[in-house]
């Protein structure tokens, strides 16, 4: 199948230039060129994954005994990605955070102290502008961890804990632009941020204290954050059917809940279980003859977006947060879409 052929004339940012999209194929040179590109860098993570070793667990048990932050550095590219992992760990329970090394020579050493720990990114292993902070984690016995992919370069030699990465053919071999290198850079950071993570028990919950914001911070809410907690539509198991119907309208869920005498959920009864009650012809005279009996429910700190997607999965707009077996709130799918969660 081809795409469809377009055509640009005249580009007016570069004049008398013209541009032209031609026809390609799914197979056609863009594609090849991309997975090429994709093959070379995922050969090489699969190099780093099998180089790692007790150098690796000796870096994230020096991040864990220290009492300050993780100060991420490096220049250009490698400085990117060093903001980068520094913000995945500050995002993830490790204190960090990314100081230029150019700035660094210019007074922002003194953001350094002796408790933190130094994160140097640099593939040669040889930017002079990571010459002073080199110099002054060293003055200071401040722990240096070195991520580079020359072992004896001077970032290599300089490191307490040397970090090495597959020096492995760029992707853009034409011009050795930063590629691979940048991408095994970034998934050995991510490594150390997970293995840190894990290392702290840090959860869920956590994580959400950092993500209040947009998607993320809503996929992180809890039943609790999500639920309404009064005005709950419930009966007492045994009650009058013609009066549980009445409460249940009353509220306006669409769903009226069925509790025992110890108060806890004995069942549910939905706007579908009285159309069908009404259509079968048959006559009750308690609320418990047409409920569901052992519905689904959700625990107060189940994930929101765990109760969403069971909620679609099992084609429901309402659930039951249950503590303890009672009922202490409710959740109908316009709470979640309000929320953010979709």
């Amino acid at each position: 199948m081809k795409t469809l052929r377009a055509r640009m004339d005249d580009n007016p940012a570069i004049p008398g230039q013209k541009a032209r999209m031609t026809e390609q194929t799914p197979n056609g040179g863009h594609i090849v060129t991309a997975q090429r590109v994709l093959a070379l860098e995922a050969e090489a993570l699969g190099q780093l994954s099998r180089s790692l070793d007790a150098r690796f667990v000796a870096a994230v048990e020096t991040i864990l005994a220290a009492k300050g932050r993780v100060i991420c550095t490096g220049i250009g590219k490698s400085g990117h990605v060093a903001r980068k992992i520094a913000a995945t760990m500050a995002s993830t329970g490790t204190q960090a955070y990314f100081v230029h090394a150019t700035e660094a020579s210019h007074g922002d050493l003194g953001m350094i102290g002796p408790d933190d720990v130094v994160l140097a990114l640099s593939k040669s292993g040889e930017t002079k502008e990571l010459a002073d902070m080199i110099s002054y984690a060293k003055r200071y016995s401040i722990p240096l961890i070195g991520m580079t992919a020359k072992a004896d370069s001077t970032l290599g030699r300089a490191a307490d804990i040397l970090l090495q990465v597959p020096d492995a053919a760029e992707a853009c071999a034409e011009t050795n632009a930063p590629t691979t290198s940048t991408t095994l850079m970034i998934a050995l950071g991510d490594a150390l941020a997970v293995a840190l993570l894990e290392s702290k028990g840090f959860k869920a919950d956590h994580f959400k204290v950092f993500h209040p914001g947009g998607k993320l911070g809503a996929m992180l809410r809890t039943a609790a954050d999500v639920m309404h907690s009064s005005g709950l539509p419930l009966a007492d198991a045994g009650a009058p059917f013609i009066e549980a119907v009445k409460a249940m309208s009353g509220k306006g869920f669409g769903v009226l809940g069925v509790v025992a005498k110890d108060g806890k959920l004995a069942g549910i009864v939905t706007d579908g279980d009285l159309r069908r009650h009404l259509t079968s012809g048959k006559s009750v005279s308690v609320i418990d003859d047409v409920m569901t009996k052992s519905p689904l429910t959700a625990a107060p700190d189940s994930l929101a977006a765990d109760v969403l997607r069971t909620m679609n999965e099992r084609k429901i707009t309402q659930i039951f947060v249950l503590d303890g077996g009672k009922p202490v709130g409710l959740i109908h799918m316009h709470d979640l879409l309000k929320s953010g969660l979709a």
